[in-house]
């Protein structure tokens, strides 16, 4: 099965590669919605990137290129996508105005409103609907060697970001109060966290799909901090654990002939289901 993988690695390279950066980012910035225990979020933020991608689609099917097939790797549904996983970040992290909505009901009116808008959208345009459902169900074989550059790039700035921040982060995301209280501008860093989750899954979302793209976020914190006492090593623990089931899952597909993207979805569940049931908290 290894042979069989490593046989694989010429025609699928951008494929593993992309799948992989995606995992371990994705995982990484995702410890912050699992520290504040926004976990809906994640997916709302995912379903909102779709709607961005379906609305290039769809302004691309009114302007006659058949539905907007060949945008793939473009900047214009990329841009909306982040723009709306952006958008969606913003408003599931801002504070509850008095009298208002709660930001988790603004969030399932998101998650609502993205998932049923593409389709309506490309309902007259059957390639379209093709790629709305590609979204949905996940595939990374549209992973181009570019698309592994942004993504390492983006990586590669969150874990510098990390290095210099990552205490005021997380004690942010874990008791707003108190970092307002030590002198942390709370409006401002909340702000840049959310733009830059906006982007990062915008980014992953348009490589891998909504199941995909949600899965890393949320699943290898969730099973990082069934093993922690404290958030800390939370930081580094997802993304290892993130990639420790990518990987093999990714030979496991490969050989089986499965979808990799939910194979990895589902040994992270595997992962999370045993440290909720076996987690040592120390």
């Amino acid at each position: 099965m290894i042979l069989d993988f490593l046989a694989s690695w010429d025609l699928f390279r951008d494929t593993y590669v992309a799948g992989w950066l995606i995992a371990a980012l994705l995982a990484t910035v995702g410890v912050w919605v699992v520290a504040r225990d926004q976990v809906f979020l994640g997916v709302a933020v995912s379903q909102a990137s779709a709607l961005g991608i379906a609305v290039a689609l769809w302004v691309g099917y009114l302007g006659g290129d058949g539905g907007g097939l060949e945008m793939h790797g473009e900047l214009f549904p990329s841009t909306l996508a982040v723009a709306a996983a952006i958008a969606t970040a913003l408003v599931g992290m801002r504070r509850q105005p008095e009298g208002g909505e709660s930001p988790e009901a603004a969030t399932a009116w998101v998650f609502l409103l993205a998932g049923s808008v593409p389709v309506l959208l490309l309902s007259g345009s059957p390639h379209g609907l093709e790629e709305v459902h590609r979204l949905m169900f996940s595939t990374l074989l549209g992973a181009s060697a570019s698309d592994a550059w942004i993504l390492g790039a983006a990586g590669l700035a969150t874990v510098v970001a990390l290095l210099l921040w990552h205490r005021p982060l997380l004690l942010l995301a874990m008791d707003p109060e108190m970092a307002s209280a030590i002198g942390i501008r709370r409006r401002a860093v909340g702000i840049a966290v959310a733009v830059w989750l906006g982007l990062c899954v915008g980014l992953a979302m348009r490589v891998s799909g909504m199941l995909y793209s949600f899965g890393c976020l949320v699943l290898p914190g969730l099973a990082a901090r069934s093993l922690s006492r404290e958030m800390g090593p939370v930081l580094w623990r997802a993304p290892l654990l993130a990639v420790a089931a990518a990987v093999p899952a990714f030979v496991l597909a490969n050989g089986l002939d499965m979808p990799p993207a939910h194979a990895t979805v589902a040994m992270l569940c595997t992962f999370v289901g045993l440290g909720w049931l076996f987690g040592r908290r120390g």
